[in-house]
């Protein structure tokens, strides 16, 4: 059976991406699209706010791109600097939050100690930062860098637990060039996939219109996919039945939802 993968490749340049390995694994025949193309904004307000720690109570990130933009504030790609050493020794006595494999992944890199990976997702990260933060309170807000497209579970609950909390916009999200052109394309050489995950509100809005043309009156056989509950609420939302939904968004995970949809 063939399935379709909304989302971008791993961050490495080596290797095959690991949600095509895992669903290929379980006999399944995946082919990954890239949906999302991003544009970085306000970098030189973010690299102010990342040189003062002190006036923090510790970093939130909910995806590899926020990461990916102190990356850029710090000279991405060159020796890091003392000040860039110290820096992250300051931000490092504080926590940094994180959601999901991949983010932590990044942040790991960066040279961050990152907690709550295990959580999978922003609702169940808000839920684990409300308990730490109750139990060590501080006065200063959480800096959570973010897209101009963001979920506002994560910012509602900490809102209502007394958790301060300082949002900076440091990226945007635009289809992918030659997004159309590569669905198509899909398409008309492998035909109309048993299954197609969707890995974000963004690439569900992008890819919708596109696909209910291409796959013509198939287009309710296939069983729809989300990496998360916040896609699967856009997809809800959307009118589109939600044949499953990954328990965390991991590969592992993924592949097994699938794997139990299709057989229904």
């Amino acid at each position: 059976m063939k399935v379709l993968l909304l989302k971008d490749p791993k961050e490495e340049d080596s290797g095959p991406d690991p949600y095509v390995t895992e669903l290929e694994l379980c006999g399944l025949e995946a082919t990954l699209i890239p949906v999302l193309s991003f544009e970085f904004l306000s970098l030189h307000d973010f690299r102010e706010k990342l040189s003062r720690p002190e006036d923090y109570g510790g970093l939130i990130f909910t995806s590899p791109r926020a990461v990916e933009a102190v990356g850029l504030c710090w000279g991405r790609g060159q020796p890091p600097s003392e000040w860039e050493r110290s820096l992250k020794d300051r931000w490092n006595t504080k926590p940094v939050y994180v959601v999901g494999q991949a983010t932590a992944s990044q942040a790991g890199q960066m040279g961050f100690a990152p907690q709550g990976e295990h959580c999978g997702n922003a609702e169940k990260l808000a839920e684990f930062i409300c308990s730490r933060e109750a139990a060590a309170p501080s006065p200063a807000p959480l800096l959570f860098p973010c897209g101009t497209v963001k979920g506002e579970a994560l910012p509602a609950m900490l809102r209502n637990q007394g958790v301060p909390l300082e949002s900076i916009t440091v990226y945007q999200k635009a289809p992918r060039p030659g997004l159309q052109e590569s669905l198509r394309s899909y398409f008309s050489t492998q035909g109309v996939p048993a299954s197609i995950t969707f890995f974000s509100p963004s690439g569900l809005t992008y890819t919708l219109q596109h696909l209910r043309e291409l796959a013509g009156d198939a287009f309710h056989r296939i069983k729809l996919a989300a990496i998360g509950p916040t896609t699967a609420r856009a997809m809800a939302a959307a009118g589109l039945p939600v044949a499953c939904s990954a328990r965390a968004p991991t590969p592992r995970d993924l592949a097994s939802a699938v794997q139990e949809a299709l057989r229904a």
